[in-house]
């Protein structure tokens, strides 16, 4: 006989989601996947000037706001037709590097690391032991026997004081916890460490982008730095050079310590590879645009179809028909007014609340397609593409981190592994590395352009008479991000968001296939019913985003759902 067991809220992660599993002989038979909460924002941009719509949508989130205001622009540029300068469009770039890194860094660390680390198990650390062997894996300087040995007495006086802190409430002492007290010990630590280094991260986007979260430098257009090498309160050369520094010290941490984290903790763990494929169709888009036109990028999108490799296909630009013409979303079993399937140019956001149904409407969230097909988005999606496709940097920090992986789990770790719960986490690191690569990368290709005589970063435009649509995409630290919008007589008519993890945490659509999240949990063991912590481990390789995929909570105030507090 089935068990059913419901995780409202799952924790450590932004937003209200909820997750039913029903378990079966210790393991997963059964899904759902469901959004608790609705935001409405593309509503409120109904009537609204164009050139508005970024600064209303970084609202979405408290954590995706960059990536949702360049997207937005993105799609405005591209109703219009305007073609922006190469320095926006680096400066953009630039942000959007600081952005993921510090976003992917917090990922692990911070949001899923203590669904593999036992903090309270790093108490038996030897700090001797955990040196040694974190030297053996990187020659990150800070792997000292002085800082294990420091951070182990911090935590001592936690426990002393019975406050963990952030470490409350984790499943401490749970049967699929396996590290040894040292590999706690060395997570602990670098947990620590990461608080430092994702703030550099966020730093080199505040320089740019005057605060974060809600950047405010954008404009329909281009960008508002005004470069002037003379000027202390423009973007001259000492501001550029502390940019560089901080993505410097961020790029050590990644490569450092990071990825090898991951591939070392990922090793101990071998049995999870084979677990939380789920769907193996993904999509990434193109980003990191080389030319003013957004036809050339330095990080390659695409799809794969049934895991595929060799069947990969590219976009080539930010107008690609094929792109364009395949995404549609389903709300069959989503709380809006209808059941229709529907291009996010046509559709219409009216919300109709129903009780959770496991056969009909139980989420906020819509269910996106691509060619009619569910798709999983996210680094694991563009790693894959970038693989397939041959991109460089990918193919090269790919190989680094399976050969830890190798070394460490004893087996040949390969490509087809990636396609699970551990691969996700891999995949997000080499794509941190990757990103570290080339925001350095791109902060030479603009100064070189400044270097000559270069300092436009804005094209001026006239908006259209008539009807005009137009779409922009991003690959945001969760994968595919996509804004559609209708502008008429210039005003906004139409706006819709099809989000990461709107892609990922969409229920069944009218066919009844699943979202990723669904299916990535079938099959998934169970040891403890009471403690689910292998179903935080699978969702959470997501890093799932809620507010961004539920375009104000039941205004009856009446309970929606069973909560476990975790």
């Amino acid at each position: 006989m089935a068990t059913r067991i419901v995780v409202d809220p799952i924790t450590r992660i932004e937003g209200h989601l909820r997750i039913d599993v029903e378990v079966e002989g210790g393991r997963v038979r059964n899904s759902w996947a469901s959004g608790q909460m609705w935001r409405g924002i593309e509503v409120i941009l109904q009537g609204r000037d164009p050139r508005d719509a970024w600064v209303i949508t970084q609202r979405i989130c408290g954590v995706c706001t960059t990536v949702h205001a360049i997207t937005s622009v993105r799609a405005v540029e591209a109703a219009m037709g305007i073609e922006i300068p190469l320095n926006a469009q680096l400066i953009r770039n630039l942000i959007l590097a600081g952005h993921a890194l510090h976003d992917h860094i917090v990922h692990f660390y911070h949001l899923s690391a203590l669904d593999w680390v036992d903090v309270v198990d790093a108490l038996k650390g030897d700090p001797k032991k955990t040196a040694r062997l974190a030297q053996s894996l990187s020659p990150w300087p800070r792997n000292s026997v002085k800082e294990f040995q420091a951070v182990k007495e911090k935590l001592e006086a936690f426990v002393a004081r019975g406050q963990l802190g952030p470490f409350t409430n984790g499943y401490w002492g749970h049967p699929a916890m396996k590290l040894s007290p040292e590999v706690n010990l060395l997570a602990v630590t670098h947990y620590l460490q990461a608080l430092e280094y994702q703030r550099k991260a966020n730093q080199a986007v505040a320089i740019l982008g005057s605060k974060t979260p809600n950047i405010q430098n954008l404009a329909v257009g281009g960008v508002a730095n005004a470069i002037n090498l003379d000027d202390d309160q423009a973007l001259n050369m000492a501001k550029l050079y502390w940019i560089k520094d901080l993505l410097e010290e961020v790029r050590a941490f990644v490569e450092q310590v990071y990825l090898v984290d991951v591939a070392a903790i990922g090793a101990m763990y071998p049995e999870w590879l084979g677990y939380g494929a789920g769907v193996t169709n993904y999509l990434a888009v193109p980003d990191m645009p080389l030319d003013t036109k957004g036809t050339e990028f330095d990080l390659p999108g695409g799809t794969i179809f049934g895991g595929n490799l060799k069947g990969a296909r590219r976009f080539e630009s930010f107008e690609d028909p094929y792109f364009r013409d395949n995404v549609t979303e389903c709300i069959a079993h989503a709380w809006y007014d209808g059941d229709w399937t529907r291009h996010p140019y046509e559709e219409e956001t009216v919300p109709h609340y129903t009780d959770f149904e496991d056969d009909g409407k139980y989420s906020w969230i819509k269910a996106p397609r691509f060619d009619g097909k569910p798709m999983q988005v996210g680094p694991l999606a563009q790693v894959l593409v970038g693989f397939a496709t041959g991109h460089e940097p990918t193919v090269r920090h790919l190989k680094r981190a399976i050969g830890i992986a190798s070394k460490i789990a004893g087996i040949q770790v390969g490509p087809k592994h990636l396609h699970s719960t551990l691969g996700r986490h891999l995949a997000r690191a080499v794509r941190a590395a990757v990103i570290a690569e080339l925001g350095l990368k791109h902060w030479g290709l603009l100064v070189e352009n400044i270097g000559k005589g270069d300092f436009t970063t804005f094209t001026p435009w006239d908006a259209p008479a008539g009807e005009v649509r137009g779409f922009g995409f991003h690959e945001a630290p969760r994968g595919a991000l996509s804004h559609w919008v209708v502008i008429r007589d210039g005003r906004i008519a139409n706006y819709q968001c099809v989000v990461p993890t709107t892609w990922n945490a969409g229920p069944r659509d009218a066919k009844g296939k699943k979202g990723p999240y669904e299916a990535s949990l079938l099959g998934n063991p169970i040891a403890d019913p009471k403690r689910p912590l292998e179903v935080l481990r699978t969702v959470h390789s997501f890093d799932p985003c809620l507010a961004c995929a539920i375009h104000t909570l039941d205004p009856e105030g009446s309970e929606l759902s069973k909560i476990q507090v975790l």
